[in-house]
């Protein structure tokens, strides 16, 4: 999505560039007081509001709105839809934009073909659900240390079941099968696949295929195996193994906090007092030999 305003331009304060995504842009931004034009896209756009009130006048494929916007309301933007914004005051806005295929797939697990999604504007939605989601967007855009991948898609794939919902019925989750696990089979061949990989970045929808199950279903069926989620699963295993790899080599702090799968040594130490109760300086090393 490319605002180009006529007398100001939007400022970018965070963005996902760069931080190894690949279901979900997002931008957190300054937008100065003014007009505003939004072309058409190829991708859906949401728009959630940060920091005090503005009075906006805001028209998308032919809905209007005006009226006060307060932080949480939201702007959901179908592809192809050029829109118009005019705010009173400067604002903030967390922009994330998500391919359309992407919400035909999750209709499709959900037993709900495509044809069912109802994609027409939406401004000034209200949702609890998406408002969390997009919270811990933002507060993963502002942190020094990027999150894990998969933390992204889990958010990313969250968003989307809900934005289904909403384009279905208005909002009702609509009725699901009762869940089951993952087969012994499955999970031998996931967890493997996963303590195989633990030093790379992981991805929702790879770890779906080699589960032969799709996304929406993995997030399902492997809390119900495990009793967690599947990025929970990986950091704690992350964090056992850096603590196998402290008490059993010689090998640098450092390099242990890659083998793991941390992006460096604070972020294994953190997560290793916050899963473990301990720290890289509370574990016993082996002694080198001279």
């Amino acid at each position: 999505m490319t605002i180009s305003p006529p007398e100001s331009s939007p400022r970018i304060l965070h963005s996902s560039a760069g931080r190894g995504w690949t279901t979900l842009d997002a931008d957190f931004v300054h937008m100065p007081r003014g007009k505003a034009q939004a072309p058409g896209g190829e991708r859906h756009v949401l728009g959630m509001h940060f920091g005090p009130p503005v009075r906006a006048d805001c028209t998308v494929g032919g809905t209007r709105m005006r009226g006060l916007q307060t932080q949480g309301d939201m702007d959901f933007i179908p592809a192809g839809m050029d829109g118009c914004w005019e705010d009173d005051a400067d604002c903030r806005i967390l922009r994330l934009s998500l391919d359309p295929s992407l919400l035909g797939r999750v209709a499709e697990d959900m037993g709900k073909g495509p044809a069912r999604i109802d994609v027409i504007p939406r401004l000034r939605l209200r949702d609890a659900r998406i408002e969390a989601i997009g919270w811990a967007i933002k507060a993963d855009l502002e942190a020094e240390a990027p999150s894990d991948p998969l933390y992204i898609d889990l958010l990313t794939n969250a968003l989307a079941v809900r934005l289904v919902e909403i384009a279905m019925d208005g909002g009702a989750p609509p009725e699901r099968a009762a869940a089951h696990s993952l087969s012994a089979r499955q999970f031998r061949t996931l967890t493997d696949h996963i303590e195989a990989h633990l030093d790379q970045r992981l991805h929702l929808a790879d770890l779906a295929a080699v589960a032969g199950v799709s996304v929406t279903r993995l997030k399902t069926l492997f809390r119900a195996s495990t009793g967690s989620s599947v990025h929970q699963y990986v950091i704690r295993r992350r964090a056992e193994h850096a603590r196998a790899l402290i008490a059993t080599t010689t090998m640098p702090a450092s390099e242990i906090a890659l083998a793991a799968g941390f992006a460096h040594q604070s972020h294994m130490a953190a997560t290793m007092r916050r899963l473990l109760g301990q720290t890289p300086g509370n574990i016993a090393r082996p002694s080198r030999k001279i």
